[in-house]
């Protein structure tokens, strides 16, 4: 067997190998072996590393999302609830830790908290659509790395969107439209009808021919239950009809017949939830986590995540081909860009430093003429002081001749009075003396 295998060119090996059931010779085993023993090793290790499943869960408030979840896992999850006056749309995750038997699930829940609240609508789907694309990026960011810890890291891609409609009995509302086409290249999404039980029988058959006939002539692509094996595909194509389902929740317990069942009391009857012949919830718990819980989780990754990472990595250069469609390797590829980044970053460099030059010239030109008009104001400065000065050493000039004549014409009229006080004394004394003759006569 290993010569045939080995014999014959490489292409010829090569399609030996891709195609086993194609041209090869089948040799009965002479004893045990053992390697059918390789599914219970899986499923040794499975169960050891456990299991991990994100539901986001899309839909207008208090269409009973927090209520289905429940009802679906058996267990009450914390949470609060959420009000109608929340001012945009609010994506809140909660993780819990099942058990099962001896099968443990880390379930991951995503609700959209005030989705559908606003007047406006129209980004209502963005947050959700900002979500799974962050969960997509950690991922990816965590596969690139040089030292890997995917065997421990917490996948919160998601796995599964329901997404609650309404019970209206007409249409899909267009906020419904438009986000489900934004999400369906992302997720696996489920539509449901919730609380199916406010609209008659005939109602809902209506509404969900409507609802699919809408989402088919919208080109919305949701999640079709696989039918390639065979082991289920004879349920899961039953199970495709019946999209969406329409379900019902109820955590409480009501005594029916013998048995507690969880259903809701109403006062013109009950509604059992678990009843096919009143909701579709068992059909919904079948599907989603009985059947295909692993098929949502492998679609994730070989659908969804790699359209992302595909888009992704182009965004950022890298390609399979060169321009020649011949094999290029991851190797060439980052040559190519980071010889493209140094080229581009030369260039930048480049223009960068002729724009600095530009500056400085623009700049010192800027200077001179400053300088220029700082000269000609010093200038005409200089010149006003000068003038100034002149004026005020003219004033000073003629202020000292002034007070030159001025101080003559104080000494003349000095010299003036004093001459006048002498010429009286002696006219004084000559009276005196004529007085003094006159008396002796």
């Amino acid at each position: 067997m290993e010569a045939e295998a080995n014999s014959g060119s490489p292409e010829d090996s090569w399609a030996f190998i891709q195609k086993p059931g194609e041209g090869c010779r089948t040799v009965p085993l002479a004893g045990h072996v053992g390697f059918d023993s390789l599914p219970d090793q899986l499923v040794n290790k499975s169960v050891s590393q456990g299991f991990c499943f994100n539901i986001l869960c899309v839909g207008e408030t208090g269409l009973g999302k927090s209520t289905l979840m429940d009802t679906l896992f058996n267990t009450k999850f914390e949470g609060e609830p959420a009000t109608h006056t929340q001012p945009g749309v609010q994506l809140r995750s909660n993780t819990y830790d099942l058990q099962e038997g001896n099968v443990g699930l880390k379930l991951t829940i995503v609700s959209t908290v005030g989705f559908g609240d606003q007047i406006n609508k129209e980004d209502s789907y963005k947050p959700i659509v900002e979500f799974i694309d962050a969960q997509f990026e950690a991922y990816l960011q965590e596969e690139l790395k040089i030292l890997r810890v995917l065997h421990n890291y917490h996948d919160s891609r998601i796995h599964a969107c329901l997404y609650f409609i309404a019970p209206t009995g007409h249409s899909l509302k267009s906020l419904d439209l438009v986000t489900m086409k934004k999400l369906d290249s992302k997720v696996n999404i489920i539509p449901i009808i919730a609380k199916s039980d406010a609209i008659s029988k005939s109602e809902l058959t209506k509404f969900k021919i409507k609802i699919t006939s809408e989402l088919v002539s919208n080109g919305v692509q949701i999640y079709q239950f696989p039918t390639d094996d065979e082991s289920v595909a004879e349920i899961n194509g039953t199970m495709n009809a019946h999209l969406p389902f329409a379900v019902i929740g109820s955590t409480e317990e009501l005594k029916i017949g013998n048995k507690m069942m969880k259903a809701r009391q109403y006062p013109w009857g009950t509604v059992q939830v678990e009843n096919e012949a009143h909701c579709d919830f068992v059909k919904l718990r079948e599907m989603l986590i009985r059947i295909n819980m692993e098929d949502l989780r492998e679609q994730t990754h070989s659908r969804h995540y790699e359209l992302y990472r595909r888009c992704k990595l182009e965004e950022m250069g890298f390609k399979d081909t060169d321009p020649d469609s011949k094999p290029f390797s991851l190797q060439e590829t980052y040559e190519a860009k980071r010889n493209e980044f140094l080229g581009e970053l030369q260039k930048k460099e480049e223009e960068m430093r002729q724009m600095f030059v530009q500056r400085v010239k623009e700049k010192e030109a800027e200077l001179k003429e400053a300088e220029k008009e700082l000269h000609e104001k010093f200038d005409r400065l200089k010149k006003l002081h000068q003038d100034e000065k002149k004026k005020l050493e003219d004033k000073k000039k003629l202020l000292d001749d002034e007070v030159n004549a001025f101080k003559q014409r104080k000494t003349a009229a000095e010299l003036l009075q004093s001459q006048g006080s002498q010429a009286g004394g002696a006219q004084t004394l000559k009276r005196d003396k004529e007085k003094k003759n006159l008396g002796f006569l």
